[in-house]
């Protein structure tokens, strides 16, 4: 049976890269809010793919009426607009139909976040997006950072704005390029005073709600930090692992000595801070130290010392193990440890000659996977 569904996965694979191949390419302009200059960054991009000889057309491009913006459409080849009577009123989406027909090596899709009028095929844009790329047509489409699902919450709590129209984090997944457009809060204000966002009447109320400084500071970190997490996904999963920049990853070791273990769990954090990386903190409990025999105060300590790090934002692994030379080496391993830190032995010499040989098997095994030890006094 093991057998059967190990076939069944690697099948499975290679009909996911055939479809992988198949698909046209994607590329998201992410931004930390309106008027950062995403979709004139598009028009942009597309006007030097026009006069490299690359048949891009634009599927949907929202201007908002910006000058500087609009003038970037002339000579760009539209594709016309679809037209959908609702509630009485003429609008206008994107003709989904007439893109993969018309089949261009590019197409411009603004607005990834839009929810399309109902009577619509797809409910929202980005699964017209993902329509497209599934016909082998390349996508440029952009969006603004509180757009994105899994950010609602945090975007809420910095503007006190509930975002409706969201995109799920599977489709920026799927993107094979992700740019971040990004300005100073200080610019970004400048644009709005001067009329390049928002129309006069819009200027005030923007400046006292969602483009406050502190507000437009926290937005600007947050696509930062997702376009930085979109990269990196790229890099683990794309670049040989060998060939790729390891990203530094410390991994605390402690015992139940409080003392020792409090101070390799603060330098830890101090060294994974600096690097502005993931850390772990491992504690292997040998049978010596299960439940049953371990004692109180040590349990204590070790709780205390569980809290400390979480609260110095590692994550806890606790390992049950005879060897934790082998225990140390298993979870490096899993977690692409790159420097382990311990502290420095407490032993007598009778002690310390018994003990080598474990040092030594341990040292070997970092050796083997390329992991720094540093031994913390």
């Amino acid at each position: 049976m093991d057998e059967l569904e190990n076939k069944e996965q690697n099948v499975q694979h290679f009909l996911d890269l055939i479809q992988k191949s198949r698909r046209g390419k994607f590329k998201i302009y992410i931004g930390m809010s309106a008027g950062v200059g995403k979709t004139y960054r598009m028009l942009q991009e597309a006007r030097t793919l026009l006069k490299n000889g690359i048949d891009v057309k634009i599927g949907y491009i929202e201007t908002h009426n910006r000058k500087e913006t609009h003038d970037l459409l002339e000579g760009l080849p539209l594709i016309p607009r679809r037209t959908i009577f609702y509630k009485g009123k003429e609008l206008e989406e994107m003709d989904v139909q007439a893109v993969i027909n018309l089949r261009p090596e590019v197409v411009l899709v603004d607005e990834l976040a839009h929810t399309n009028i109902e009577g619509s095929k797809n409910e929202k844009r980005w699964q017209d997006v993902i329509e497209i790329l599934e016909a082998g047509i390349n996508v440029i489409s952009a969006l603004n950072i509180q757009h994105i699902e899994s950010l609602n919450d945090e975007v809420k709590k910095i503007t006190g704005i509930d975002v409706n129209e969201r995109v799920p984090d599977k489709v920026i997944a799927l993107a094979d390029e992700v740019v971040n457009i990004d300005l100073t809060a200080d610019e970004l204000i400048t644009r709005l005073k001067e009329g390049k966002i928002y129309q006069a009447e819009k200027i005030e109320s923007a400046l006292k709600n969602f483009f406050k400084s502190d507000h437009i500071l926290q937005l600007r970190e947050l696509a930062l930090k997702e376009v930085a997490a979109q990269v990196e996904r790229k890099v683990e999963t794309e670049v040989p692992r060998n060939a790729a920049l390891r990203h530094e990853r410390f991994l605390a070791c402690i015992s139940s000595n409080d003392k020792t273990a409090k101070a390799i769990i603060r330098k830890t954090a101090r060294l994974a801070g600096y690097y502005n990386c993931k850390w772990f903190v491992l504690y292997v409990q040998t049978p010596k130290e299960s439940l049953d025999k371990i004692a109180l105060d040590k349990q204590r300590h070790l709780i205390n010392n569980y809290k400390l790090a979480a609260e110095l934002g590692a994550e806890i692994i606790k390992k049950e193990s005879k060897n934790i030379a082998n225990a140390i080496t298993e979870v490096a391993q899993e977690r692409d440890i790159t420097t382990i830190c311990i502290g420095k032995p407490h032993l007598n010499l009778l002690a310390f000659i018994i003990a080598t040989n474990k040092f030594n098997e341990l040292l070997k095994n970092f050796e083997l996977l390329d992991i720094d030890i540093i031994i913390l006094s």
